[in-house]
């Protein structure tokens, strides 16, 4: 049952942001977005309100909070790009740990006790088995994945210290597109695969693919893709799962199948009928040959249940979105 206060979305305007904020109003909630914009884009928060201001502006911060109760808090406004988190690592540190030790201030400041949190599977770093499941060892190559795990250690320590109760959630691979077309995958620099691929098709930057000598089948790497509406009806049956006052814990969201950047291009290939181009590089350090998830957990506690949960869904909404946006383009 939706609550009769809003939630705060922040990082709302972003790829994983977007799709949830109007998947919450899909289902009945009130929300309110907020987001910087660096990344996030204005016209992808077609649903509740929307105000500007930055996690840093703790002033910011407290004027919202005081202007509405929120039920709860959803966090995404994180920096993602593990390449440069490895050559800036300042920007993470501040963005990702201090920014959101701003919000949790204020949360507390303010009596909101529920937060959902956008993590990672960066922070297993190599996996030892796989399927990767929650209770594998949490050890991050990449500043990125250092400042998801310090997050995750901070609601853990806040949960004992402040009573905030709080569910983490560890994608995989973020892939797709809203069904429907209204709203889809973006970034300044892309640098996720499918979107990659369909630019290619469009006439966009040939495909660089980074490797085809690893220890797997056809010796490209291996990955868990898991539909970005998916990921948000995860967010929110974890919503309802703290405000019907259950307690913190941590939940993979993946499909539990691995598709290598192979496949990926020839479904993309298969489903539109034109030829990705592409060139074959060298690995990029740090890539381990293979990232697949185990979701048993949250199936099992949520009643979650992935519904794109093939890549032929997954890669067939995105085209249609990518196609949109290519004729508003033109």
């Amino acid at each position: 049952m939706p609550t009769q206060d809003p939630i705060l979305v922040v990082g709302g305007a972003g790829y994983i942001g977007s799709h949830c904020v109007k998947e919450l109003n899909r289902q009945g909630y009130r929300t309110v977005t907020f987001d910087n914009l660096v990344y996030g884009h204005r016209d992808a928060v077609k649903w509740g309100e929307f105000v500007e201001g930055d996690m840093s502006d703790l002033e910011a911060l407290r004027r919202l909070f005081a202007q509405h109760r929120f039920a709860g808090v959803m966090h995404f406004a994180a920096y993602a790009y593990v390449g440069e988190s490895v050559t800036d690592p300042e920007k993470y540190y501040f963005n990702n740990v201090v920014a959101t030790l701003n919000l949790l201030k204020v949360m507390r400041e303010h009596g909101v006790d529920t937060f959902i949190f956008s993590s990672t599977c960066a922070t297993y770093g190599v996996p030892t088995e796989i399927p990767i499941p929650e209770t594998h060892g949490q050890n991050p190559i990449n500043p990125y994945g250092q400042t998801k795990l310090m997050v995750e250690k901070i609601l853990a320590d806040y949960r004992k210290a402040y009573g905030l109760r709080s569910i983490a959630f560890r994608y995989f691979n973020a892939a797709g597109a809203d069904p429907e077309g209204e709203i889809g995958e973006r970034h300044d620099p892309e640098t996720h695969l499918i979107p990659l691929v369909l630019g290619a098709i469009l006439g966009g930057p040939e495909l660089k693919v980074f490797g085809d000598d690893y220890p797997t089948p056809d010796g490209t790497c291996i990955r868990d893709y898991i539909h970005v509406v998916d990921l948000a009806r995860a967010h929110i049956l974890g919503l309802e799962r703290l405000l019907s006052g259950g307690d913190s814990t941590v939940y993979n969201l993946g499909n539990g199948l691995g598709y290598s950047v192979k496949q990926v291009i020839e479904t993309a290939e298969r489903l539109t009928g034109r030829p990705v181009p592409f060139s074959m590089g060298p690995r990029r350090e740090g890539d381990p040959p293979q990232l697949v998830g185990s979701a048993h957990k949250a199936i099992a506690e949520l009643g979650w249940k992935p519904e794109f949960a093939n890549l032929d869904q997954i890669v067939a909404t995105a085209w249609n979105w990518h196609q949109k946006r290519a004729e508003v383009l033109a």
